[in-house]
């Protein structure tokens, strides 16, 4: 399912929802046991000694440390300059502050677009509009919303009036967008392009209207934003790959010349 480029028809067939109506409390439970909570998730907070430990995970750190500890017990033992090995471990050390500097940065930024998380929700379920906790809602949810909310979730407009919504946490635009609910848009149109989607952490500029939820929590374009800055979606590339897998020999080679040198005396 594309919701942007789908026929609203489609979106709310593939749904099940009737607009009018909603969807009925015991559907609603059972679709957030299947999909979870509409939240925001991220690691465990980490203490700044613990990022500090972690920046020497990576074998090529390991293989210059080990490197640096032998160039050191030579140069100590040999009566020569220990200059070379003690600049080894500055820069090693360094590298690992700056490490733990671009992650406490991230993590205040995955903490930024957690505030973005709206609390309340007004939805319609079982033909009534009510206020639920934000949390509860669920894909194919009836949501309402008007000028001074924030969006709960990501969400394909059903019908609305003089919508513009606030969106640059997402695209970066400091004009409201104008929003309407007639016009599919292509499958590949950037977000802010998406002139029939309201997205999750956004603000209603002004007007108002009726949307069905298509994503939630995780799911949706601040989540994956979320999921970036806490290292969920991290994949290492073919490079990165083949760069590990080299170490991984320097290393073992390293350590077996290491073994020779000291064994010969």
């Amino acid at each position: 399912m594309i919701p942007h480029h789908d026929s609203l028809t489609e979106v709310l067939k593939q749904h099940e929802v009737d607009p009018e109506v909603g969807l009925s409390s015991e559907e609603a439970a059972l679709r957030l046991k299947s999909h979870g909570e509409n939240r925001l998730r991220g690691e465990k907070k980490k203490g700044n000694f613990r990022r500090f430990l972690g920046q020497f995970k990576d074998i090529m750190i390991i293989i210059l440390m080990v490197a640096a500890v032998v160039s050191f017990s030579v140069s100590f033992y040999e009566g020569e300059s220990c200059i070379e090995p003690v600049l080894i471990i500055l820069i090693v050390v360094l590298n690992a502050i700056i490490g733990v500097i671009q992650e406490s940065k991230a993590e205040k930024a995955l903490e930024a677009l957690k505030r973005l998380s709206v609390t309340r929700a007004r939805v319609l379920r079982n033909g009534e509009e009510s206020i639920i906790e934000s949390a509860g809602l669920v894909p194919g949810d009836i949501v309402i919303v008007e000028a001074g909310d924030l969006v709960p979730a990501d969400c394909r407009i059903i019908s609305c009036a003089s919508l513009k919504v606030e969106e640059s946490a997402l695209t970066g635009e400091s004009v409201p967008s104008e929003k309407n609910a007639e016009t599919p848009v292509s499958e590949d149109a950037p977000l802010g392009d998406r002139h029939n989607m309201i997205f999750s952490g956004c603000g209603i500029s002004y007007g108002r209207a009726k949307a069905v939820v298509t994503a939630t929590g995780m799911d949706t374009e601040m989540g994956k934003i979320a999921g970036l800055l806490a290292g969920e979606e991290e994949r290492s590339t073919p490079l990165q790959r083949k760069l590990a897998t080299l170490g991984k020999y320097l290393g073992i080679a390293a350590l077996l010349v290491c073994a020779v040198i000291l064994l010969s005396g």
